[in-house]
């Protein structure tokens, strides 16, 4: 039945995720990167030019900014952050965005459609690889644990680089594992175009290479089917292994020069109609400590040569992420703020962000994994793991390229400099729903003699599909700021962490809404996010911040400052939000701005 109506049922899954999507987006204010972000897409296809936003890579910026073009919107090009300012881009997404005779709502809007398209297209790939893989039953299954996931949900329709790089691991991956399984030019040729447009979507893609490279080193190894032709002498090797290891090294070559092609072409075509310059600005100014005098006069020559000129945005923008990764943001933590990192952050954000139902199929599936690995190699052990080992690759290659990524991934994140949200561990999470995925059939099949066992099965993991289902029904719209039930929910959250795993500035519309609901003629706003509080309250708001101290009257506070004022009493000495935190809230908008009223 599954097999018959699996299209029907996949259709019937993206198209509610589509339609909820679509609403929250249209519920959701600017939140604090589209700011930087939207301007940015819209002035690359635009003028060709990459001066806004020079720390990310073009493409999913391209793809936001294209419907753009259609709006016949003005783009402010005689101001500061254009024509002399180094680091306009905040600047710029306020002029444009909220230009008077702009359309916001729709810049908003148009923007983000193409990154839910993308999410829609990663939640087909995301059923179609587990399917391929697993079955039909584990396709579905990864696609539900996807397309419910109310953290994807709350972060698949901003235009931002988080959903996007999910995607295009994702992707990289498929076409990556189908070049090792069946390595003709054709795969050789998308694995290139797949990777490259990974490394187009975010600087973090590299974190692929390291488990690329184990993948095909091993599977190199382990490989027992023959070559289907000999590349740059690879035939002329007598040991097998040595065929094929040079081979797939040799062709791999072939895939990085196509990756390296492609990101420069993308690159031509943003910094086409860009002053050589603004470049040399960016060089001078964007680039900071000992990386600026290491690369700097490197850059600035390339930066002259008309076939190099690409390059050089692409590497301003690498030392551009990687030097604030190692400088670090301010993050408060479970009661702490500071701007180093917690090496605890992101396992406690994943073990509060996710679904309760997830967490429990992740785990019970790790355990029966671990379980089963050992049982079946701990009476062969020493004697036959190795030939145990390449038989498991050569058959499971994809599983353990997916293993490694999530490892290498992990550790790098927490071990890194850089606490800002649940978002950035999410180019492993499309992986963790198919092994998921995988583990959840294969014991079901397992059992298919016991046939009481079976039912009771499959009913428990039918119960926690509807309890995943269910949860993410009640958090709408509320999807960034969702918590599970071990820290009280989305109302709860902001007292464990903020930025954006609850506060991103979405809720602005819904406190408009509600200031003129409820009759509100003035309120003190210290308002996070992309939003222009006067653009939507008008004069019904004053702006308010942490050391102006206190007043009767209504105040609305974003989670993220009030937390982080207790950062500033602590270095600066200013006064902190000590007053308010005291307080039970009066109202909460979503989970991001919280009500008081001071008599």
């Amino acid at each position: 039945m599954l097999e018959k109506y699996q299209y029907y049922i996949v259709g019937a899954i993206l198209a509610v995720m589509f339609l909820v999507s679509v609403f929250v987006s249209r519920g959701d204010a600017a939140i604090m990167d589209e700011v930087a972000h939207i301007p940015a897409g819209y002035s690359y296809v635009h003028f060709q030019d990459y001066r806004l936003n020079p720390e990310h890579p073009p493409l999913l910026k391209d793809l936001a900014g294209i419907p753009l073009q259609f709006l016949g919107q003005y783009f402010p090009t005689d101001e500061d952050f254009w024509t002399t300012d180094a680091n306009g881009q905040w600047n710029a997404g306020w002029r444009f965005m909220y230009w008077p005779t702009n359309n916001t709502e729709a810049i908003v809007f148009w923007s983000r459609l193409p990154i839910i398209l993308i999410a829609l297209v990663l939640g087909f790939a995301i059923f179609q690889w587990a399917k391929e893989l697993f079955g039909v039953k584990a396709g579905l299954l990864a696609l539900a644990l996807y397309a419910f996931d109310p953290n994807i949900l709350g972060h698949g329709h901003y235009v931002t680089t988080d959903l996007g790089i999910a995607a295009f691991c994702l992707f990289a991956f498929y076409f990556f594992i189908r070049y090792l399984k069946i390595p003709g030019w054709k795969n050789i040729v998308l694995a290139g175009i797949f990777l490259g447009l990974a490394a187009l979507a975010k600087f973090s893609s590299v974190l692929l290479f390291p488990a690329f490279g184990l993948a095909l080193f091993f599977y190199a190894l382990a490989r027992k089917e023959k070559l289907p032709f000999s590349f740059l002498g690879s035939g002329k090797f007598k040991k097998f292994w040595a065929q094929k290891l040079w081979f797939y090294i040799a062709t791999f070559v072939v895939i990085l020069a196509i990756h390296g092609i492609l990101i420069g072409l993308v690159y031509e075509f943003n910094t086409f109609r860009m002053p050589t310059e603004k470049i040399h600005q960016l060089i001078d100014t964007q680039l900071g400590g000992n990386t600026k005098q290491l690369v700097s006069p490197y850059l600035h020559s390339m930066a002259n040569n008309a076939i190099l000129k690409p390059y050089v945005q692409y590497l301003i923008g690498f030392f551009m992420v990687f030097g604030r990764v190692a400088g670090g943001n301010t993050t408060y933590f479970f009661g702490q703020v500071t701007n180093q990192s917690f090496r605890s952050y992101f396992p406690m954000v994943f073990l509060i962000k996710e679904t309760l139902p997830f967490l429990i199929l992740l785990f019970l599936s790790t355990a029966v994994g671990i379980t089963m690995i050992l049982k079946n190699n701990l009476p062969k052990f020493p004697k036959k793991i190795w030939p145990n080992i390449k038989n498991y690759l050569d058959k499971h290659i994809a599983e353990f390229s997916m293993i490694s990524f999530v490892a290498v991934y992990a550790y790098v994140s927490i071990t890194g400099n850089l606490n800002i949200g649940f978002r950035h561990l999410f180019p492993i999470l499309p992986f963790l729903y198919i092994l998921v995925a995988k583990e959840v059939t294969i014991f079901g099949r397992r059992i298919e003699g016991k046939k009481t066992g079976v039912k009771v099965y499959w009913s428990a993991i039918m119960l926690l599909l509807v309890w995943l289902a269910a949860e993410t029904a009640f958090t709408y719209p509320n999807y960034l700021a969702y918590f599970n039930e071990t820290v009280g929910g989305p109302k709860n959250g902001y007292k464990y962490v903020t930025d954006s795993n609850c506060d991103w500035g979405q809720d602005l519309k819904r406190l408009t809404a509600w200031v003129n609901d409820n009759n509100i003629n003035q309120i003190r706003i210290d308002y996070f996010g992309g939003g222009d509080v006067i653009h939507y309250l008008g004069d019904k708001a004053t702006i308010w911040h942490a050391d102006m101290g206190q007043e009767p009257g209504w105040y609305a506070i974003s989670a993220t400052f009030l937390e982080n004022s207790l950062y500033y009493k602590i270095t600066e000495g200013t006064p902190d939000y000590e007053w308010l935190r005291e307080r039970t809230p009066t109202a909460q908008i979503g989970g991001s701005i919280l009500i008081y009223h001071v008599e």
